[in-house]
């Protein structure tokens, strides 16, 4: 039990760093700072360029020279700092290089705290598949906790989320010296070429056509991944700008409404092993991208006073369109790989996905946004690049549904789910 508590705790510092600024940074950045539209979409690029590199030189690290634990604490007291020095800087590029700083030591350590505790219940013969999901959970209410105390403490706009996100992570990086210990493997990877170190015989996978259009379809899925997370608190706090609303629930505590779509998330989880015994991948993924035209469209046509049940319903159908494309998209890649490269496949994917797709996407979208729907006081017409990000998510849908083929086996499907 005790070692069960420690990974809970793990995981709700380990989120709860993250949710203290991901969702309000925008409010920061147009309303603090007043920055423009068109340099902000780089900033959720960040994390794109971070998981293009990080988790795997952090992976090869942990695997052959230095406890996972320790890499883990060290790269959260090296993020700490970076969190500390960001409300002193003044300029927008200066703090794409700051909050990448700070990204570069948070993004791999989502999977070292993966591998931490996969390894401690391992070492004491604990069933994984069946410990670990209700742990990963609390790594959700960290997320929505932080959240919740920026938002009721007056902090959504404020430089306070990110002292309040680089104490976290230096509680956590202190804390996690006391974790489980988790020693290099000491594999021998001297016989290993480079590019199979790093994982990247992997996109030999290219070759085959179902697994190409996967990833690739993964990539523009991806680019749409992030757009919520980074716009979404912003578009609420601007109904403020409205007298009929400026009173409302929706404007007093915009973060506390976006919560809604992380405990949705907590919920579909479970509802995933279901739906791909049922339907197959194919179709829990077209469900997936029907859920975010959903998402955005729903955010494009609703509003703090009548139109309060869509934002509320977009929230909701989050967490079908992020899991059910996240999880099931891993568990394709896990059913249809060579064991020899199923890390490395994985890796892959998380790459299309959290590093291609969210470099485009987040850099597409913050050029669009300034360039087509930002009028000449700085106004944005969130209506209308909500209905385009939507049409984006349906094109997407279409295209996958017409050129990606494959057959559901719902026997493999139970057999991987166990």
């Amino acid at each position: 039990m005790k070692i069960k508590n420690q990974l809970i705790l793990m995981n709700f510092l380990q989120f709860f760093i993250w949710g203290a600024w991901l969702i309000t940074i925008g409010n920061y950045w147009f309303g603090t700072k007043q920055w423009s539209g068109s340099e902000f979409g780089i900033i959720f690029s960040t994390m794109g360029i971070a998981s293009l590199f990080m988790p795997a030189l952090t992976g090869m690290i942990a695997d052959k020279w230095i406890n996972a634990e320790k890499l883990y604490a060290i790269l959260h007291i090296l993020g700490s700092a970076c969190l500390f020095l960001i409300p002193q800087i003044n300029n927008p590029s200066s703090f794409f290089w700051g909050i990448l700083a700070a990204m570069i030591f948070y993004m791999p350590t989502i999977a070292l705290a993966n591998s931490i505790a996969y390894t401690a219940l391992k070492n004491n013969n604990y069933d994984v598949v069946k410990v670990f999901p209700p742990i990963r959970v609390f790594g959700t209410v960290g997320f929505i906790a932080a959240m919740w105390i920026v938002n009721l403490t007056g902090n959504k706009s404020s430089e306070n989320m990110f002292y309040i996100s680089a104490v976290t992570s230096l509680v956590l990086g202190l804390y996690s010296f006391t974790l489980p210990k988790c020693p290099p493997l000491a594999q021998n990877t001297d016989k290993k070429s480079l590019v199979q170190i790093l994982g990247l015989n992997a996109f030999s996978l290219f070759k085959n056509r179902k697994m190409a259009m996967f990833f690739i379809f993964s990539m523009f899925l991806g680019a749409a991944l992030q757009l919520t997370n980074a716009y979404g608190d912003v578009f609420l706090d601007h109904f403020k700008e409205f007298p009929q609303y400026s009173d409302s629930f929706v404007v007093k505590y915009s973060t506390i409404i976006m919560s809604i779509s992380q405990i949705s998330e907590t919920l579909f989880i479970l509802a995933i092993p279901f739906f791909l015994k049922k339907f197959g991948i194919k179709k829990v993924m077209l469900i997936s991208m029907i859920a975010w035209v959903l998402r955005f469209a729903l955010f494009g046509f609703g509003n703090p006073t009548d139109g309060l049940w869509m934002i509320i319903l977009s929230c909701i159908v989050y967490g079908m369109a992020f899991d059910f494309f996240n999880i099931s998209g891993s568990l394709f890649v896990e059913t249809t790989t060579d064991p020899s490269m199923r890390s490395s496949a994985q890796g892959l994917f998380m790459m299309m996905t959290n590093g291609f797709g969210a470099i485009i996407g987040s850099s597409a979208s913050g050029f669009i946004i300034q360039k087509f729907f930002t009028k000449p006081d700085n106004s944005i017409v969130w209506s209308d690049v909500w209905l385009v990000f939507a049409a984006y998510a349906l094109v997407v849908a279409i295209l996958f549904a017409i050129f990606f083929k494959h057959k559901h086996e719902p026997d493999k499907v139970a057999n991987i789910s166990h």
